[in-house]
């Protein structure tokens, strides 16, 4: 009899370690998961900001850059399409085109001596690289989520608490825009 008890509460603390760990391993899939999809909600907000800013800052280029139309109708154009983008890869690669639009557009303006004095543009431009620099670390953040998530897919036990949940695609990481691999041209 007493061996009997034994045995059943061997198999009892067995099933709660067991339950335990099921529980643990499950639940660090759903938070690491959860982790990716506020990462990205960040990266989204501080790239709705940018938006925001640009309608002023083409306005005020409009008008001391009539001239400049193909740059200015290319980040209208990729502002829209932006809008209209529904997963996150798109998103991503309509992000990176903006990227270098808004630079384009920026560069542009070192043409202008009047518009670089203008006021609503140097403060809009400080916005801009403000929130340039506040997406460059939330894209950090949500690499750092992507990184972490899939990591623990891949492992050992992640891969099964990965089919359990049906999270078994590995998030996608936001890359720099191809003109990124080479270095900018400077002349003196």
């Amino acid at each position: 009899m007493n061996k009997l008890l034994i045995a059943l509460g061997v198999v009892v603390v067995l099933a709660f370690m067991a339950f335990g760990w099921y529980q643990s391993g499950y639940n660090q899939m759903i938070s690491l998961n959860q982790q990716v999809k506020s990462s990205w909600a960040q990266v989204e907000n501080q790239l709705q900001r940018r938006m925001d800013l640009i309608p002023n800052l083409v306005n005020t280029v409009k008008g001391y850059a009539a001239h400049e139309k193909g740059v200015l109708e290319e980040v209208t154009r990729l502002r829209s399409q932006w809008g209209k983008t529904a997963n996150v890869a798109d998103k991503m690669a309509v992000s990176n085109s903006l990227t270098g639009a808004l630079s384009h557009l920026l560069m542009v303006s070192e043409n202008y001596p009047n518009l670089k004095a203008n006021e609503n543009f140097l403060e809009l431009q400080s916005q801009l690289e403000g929130t340039e620099n506040r997406i460059a670390v939330e894209r950090m953040r949500y690499n750092q989520a992507v990184q972490a998530f899939n990591a623990y897919q891949q492992s050992l036990f992640g891969s099964f608490f990965a089919s359990v949940t049906h999270l078994t695609e590995p998030a996608v990481y936001f890359k720099a825009p191809q003109a990124a691999e080479q270095a900018p041209k400077v002349s003196f």
